[in-house]
């Protein structure tokens, strides 16, 4: 898989490199011997592709590594630290917020070989499995059994566990069944220096030392690499119905949500979807969904006769919300196609107008579920106010939203009013008690929101990763290292002459000469003089 045509602009070596000569070819070479000529690449074709997620960022890495085991991960990870080289683990790429994109180049880590179900022990309700694991192949797994990993994340088909750990990423049954959080019981990580640690347990309750695993849990890849997860089980439900209810008004439809909760009654989901994202989907996959202000899309699940009589409570509580129309189904096909409708919408809505692209800016902010009326509305009226068009659905059930905006990709203008838009989306958000991300995580994308959410606790997450990883060298400038407005390292055709970057204080050129941060991370070694 490896090539090595001789570049520029590869590794770049520090003034303190071990064993002198020329970082690159060093690096390589040892690399090469940790895992073989076919299991990496420096050909421009891989480090291209691998320089994207699903985020609207892209950067190049230097190479790619293929590791098998925790061994070479941690062998990997020991020459990266003695060489000063970033090292940035990758799962499947459908991050949202550039936690893949590698910003100062170095080892990509690609851990979709190390996916074994290594243990199921239902008896005990904990899994062990590797980080490559698909969360649905695990899910196939255990569903045989009568169990199942409930998070239920919209990329099931393609995430991995373990970028599922450190991003904390959940779905649309959060509501009732929680995080990725709620269910690590342990975990396997090769820390910044190389070593291995093993954190928590095999067993439900555990009172013994500092909780590690949550620390890392959310961690997205900047204080070690998680090489195996110890996953607690749930108990599949034996009946779920859904109920798909209309609105001509956004805000009774988020007062639904609300009501709901409040009656009070658990549903398992509640989707929401608003015009247009309807619009879009109707256009895209021809799915006849109802042409209202917004619908919910309400689920319940457990015992066949409560699933039963939590349907009928939930019509009863939607039309008193102002439904004009509901329709209730228990037949799996009915719920999987209403499913697949709500789950078409991302890629639907780049085909709102055949200008326009949907991007991940604002993308999974949660607020207190009673605030979801007014977060719909203000999203809206914020969008409207700014010229741009932004679809909000999302798991709101939970208070977690979505809004993908549509954006020209070519034409700055169109990217200055999102960012416009986006900062004031955000300002709503905190303002009304939510947070910036509820699932997605922070790295490039929402890494100024979460400055502002987190302004007093920003020095001690600087503090522990000064702790664990003194070099800076896993996914280096991420979340609290990040400097300057988000419209950066562009995967679109526009700042072509700025390199990509809408310009600011902070160059993307700025972004990479110094450790993002500037004054505020001078206490942190930076990774090139």
């Amino acid at each position: 898989m490896r090539s090595s045509p001789e570049r520029e602009n590869d590794f770049i070596e520090p003034p303190s490199c071990p064993g002198g000569g020329p970082m690159k070819q060093r690096v390589i070479d040892e690399l090469e011997k940790i895992v073989g000529k076919e299991r990496m690449s420096t050909k421009i074709a891989d480090l291209y592709v691998y320089g994207f997620d699903a985020s609207i960022h892209h950067k190049n890495p230097d190479v790619i590594v293929k590791p098998a085991n925790a061994r070479e991960v941690s062998e990997i990870v020991k020459l990266a630290n003695a060489t000063r080289t970033p090292v940035v683990p990758r799962g499947a790429g459908t991050a949202m917020c550039g936690h893949t994109v590698p910003l100062k180049g170095g080892i990509i880590m690609d851990m979709t070989l190390m996916n074994k179900i290594k243990e199921v022990r239902v008896e005990d309700l904990y899994c062990v499995v590797e980080p490559g694991v698909i969360y649905d192949k695990l899910n196939a797994v255990l569903g045989k059994k009568g169990f199942w990993f409930p998070t239920t994340p919209g990329s099931g088909e393609a995430c991995t566990i373990g970028g599922m750990v450190v991003t904390n990423a959940s779905g649309m049954r959060a509501i009732k069944y929680g995080a990725t959080r709620d269910y690590v019981l342990g975990l396997e990580v090769v820390m910044p220096t190389g070593e291995i640690i093993h954190t928590g347990t095999r067993t439900l309750k555990n009172s013994s030392g500092y909780q590690i695993d949550r620390l890392m849990v959310g961690s997205e890849g900047t204080l070690g690499i998680v090489t195996e997860i110890t996953l607690k089980l749930a108990f599949k439900p034996k009946a779920s119905a859904m109920t798909l209810a209309a609105f001509n008004s956004l805000q009774d439809a988020g007062r639904c949500v609300s009501n709901i909760i409040a009656r009070p009654l658990m549903p398992s989901a509640i989707e929401l979807m608003d015009s247009v994202c309807i619009k879009a989907v109707n256009k895209c996959m021809n799915v006849g969904l109802p042409d209202v202000a917004a619908i919910c899309m309400i689920e319940v699940d457990g015992h066949p006769t409560a699933v039963e009589e939590e349907l009928k409570i939930v019509e009863e509580i939607a039309r008193q919300s102002g439904a004009v129309h509901t329709e209730a189904s228990s037949d799996k096909k009915k719920i999987d196609y209403w499913t697949y409708a709500r789950k078409a919408i991302m890629p639907a809505l780049s085909r709102y107008g055949e200008k326009f692209v949907s991007v991940a800016l604002a993308d999974d902010m949660s607020v207190p579920i009673s605030k979801i009326p007014e977060a719909v509305v203000a999203f809206q009226k914020i969008a409207e106010q700014n010229g741009v068009i932004v679809g909000t659905y999302g798991h709101s059930a939970d208070g977690n939203l979505h809004t993908k905006m549509l954006v020209e990709p070519g034409s700055d203008d169109s990217w200055r009013r999102g960012e416009k838009a986006v900062g004031e989306i955000y300002d709503k958000v905190l303002e009304l008690g939510g947070t910036v991300t509820g699932e997605h995580g922070v790295s490039i994308t929402k890494a100024p929101y979460m400055k502002k959410e987190r302004a007093d606790s920003l020095e001690t997450m600087r503090r522990i990763k000064k702790a664990l990883d003194p070099k800076n060298i896993m996914n280096p400038g991420k979340i609290f290292d990040w400097d300057g407005n988000i419209i950066a390292h562009l995967r679109y055709p526009a700042f072509c002459e700025s390199g990509g970057c809408m310009p600011s204080v902070k160059t993307c050129e700025g972004q990479d000469e110094q450790s993002a941060g500037g004054k505020q991370r001078r206490d942190i070694d930076p990774l090139v003089p």
